[in-house]
């Protein structure tokens, strides 16, 4: 398998751009190098148009429609196949906050059970809707601060301000564990260890970096489906990324050979690392390469069609051709709400808990009613 890398919409590590709230990516996948199979089609169409680069952004709606319909049979004739990812940027700043704040792990006031299982996400819309606009901001200029003292102190200032919130959720249990768990992080900053710490660590928390680990996991699953070596993968060139880009693969590589599978808890996502493909990413100009040019049109037709902008029937067969046996997924909270919301169609059962397990909970608790007394 040959993967062609595109992304759109990216402000690095500013989250707050309204004229760019999300962050795209594209993922280019076919049997044959679309570098070699492609460039005799590309070279006839770039003469045609009178362009040395097709470039959708440049060419418009206008002067991509006439050439649709011979990419689509291209695309047909070579499987060719697009899958588009997305990260809601202001929706990261929440997720993070949540991720780093009510991780059982360091917050001693948070149950096991409401990080490791799918009632993290429950608590996590939740929480969600304590934050107005300038609250995420707050949260995600600490989450980048580097000086850990100045960290603590924006840390505890965001837990106060969300404590004076928490009458807002609708149960008393919520209240109960968010209250606490607030109070907890407040009071221990340094324990959290919210910040960033450097430069390098901050983009590892970028929307680009978690669009990134989609794209693996998007090639790993591909690739594994279809029994098909992943051969190259091709990124777009840029500089501020690409080195974390990198870095983040061979993360993944080791994962590979070490036979990883990811398991957070019951009902939980799992993931089987040895999927992962074994080369690096191949950093490329967009001006070099066919397939680069392929997945840059593809994705700016995905995002007109996801922003309901106009778009010509033509460029949506085109867009069609490749995406009905791709994937579309997304970090946003209206995504998780999506994927998670049959939770509240789960009955409550009847019948008690066994003993081993109600007294597990119950040792859950008491934990969690001392560690929130000691404060």
């Amino acid at each position: 398998m040959y993967y062609f890398i595109d992304e759109s919409g990216n402000t690095g590590l500013h989250l707050f751009d309204p004229n760019q709230p999300e962050l795209y990516y594209g993922v280019l996948g076919c049997q044959s190098n679309l570098d070699i199979v492609g460039e005799a089609l590309l070279k006839d169409l770039r003469k045609e148009l009178g362009v040395k680069r097709l470039h959708a952004a440049e060419l418009g709606v206008g002067r991509l429609t006439p050439i649709a319909s011979r990419l689509a049979a291209f695309s047909k004739k070579n499987d060719v196949r697009f899958s588009m990812l997305k990260v809601v940027k202001p929706d990261h700043a929440i997720i993070c906050f949540f991720d780093q704040v009510f991780d059982s792990g360091l917050n001693e006031a948070v149950p096991w059970h409401h990080y490791f299982t799918p009632l993290r996400y429950i608590l996590l819309l939740k929480i969600a809707s304590l934050f107005d606009e300038q609250l995420k901001k707050d949260a995600w200029a600490a989450r980048r601060e580097t000086n850990t003292a100045r960290c603590a102190e924006a840390l505890t200032k965001l837990c106060n301000v969300l404590l004076e919130r928490v009458h807002r959720l609708p149960d008393a249990r919520s209240r109960e564990i968010v209250t606490g768990a607030l109070r907890w992080a407040a009071a221990n900053p340094f324990e959290i260890g919210y910040g960033a710490g450097n430069h390098d660590t901050a983009l590892q928390i970028s929307p680009n970096l978690v669009g990134f680990q989609q794209v693996m996991q998007v090639m790993a699953t591909q690739s594994s489906k279809r029994r098909r070596r992943v051969k190259k993968i091709t990124v777009d060139r840029q500089t501020e990324f690409n080195k974390a880009q990198a870095e983040l693969a061979g993360w993944y590589e080791n994962l590979r050979h070490a036979k990883h599978k990811a398991e957070m808890g019951p009902g939980m996502p799992k993931f089987d690392y040895s999927m992962m493909p074994e080369v690096p990413p191949t950093f490329t100009p967009g001006d070099e390469s066919a397939g680069l040019e392929l997945v840059d049109i593809t994705l700016w037709v995905g995002k007109r069609l996801e922003e309901r902008k106009d778009v010509s029937a033509e460029l949506r067969s085109l867009f069609w051709s490749q995406a009905r046996r791709g994937v579309v997924d997304e970090v946003s909270l209206d995504g998780l709400d999506s994927r998670w919301r049959h939770l509240l169609d789960i009955p409550v059962s009847s019948e008690p808990l066994p003993p081993d397990l109600a007294k597990h909970f119950e040792e859950l608790e008491d934990k969690r009613r001392e560690a929130v007394a000691a404060l």
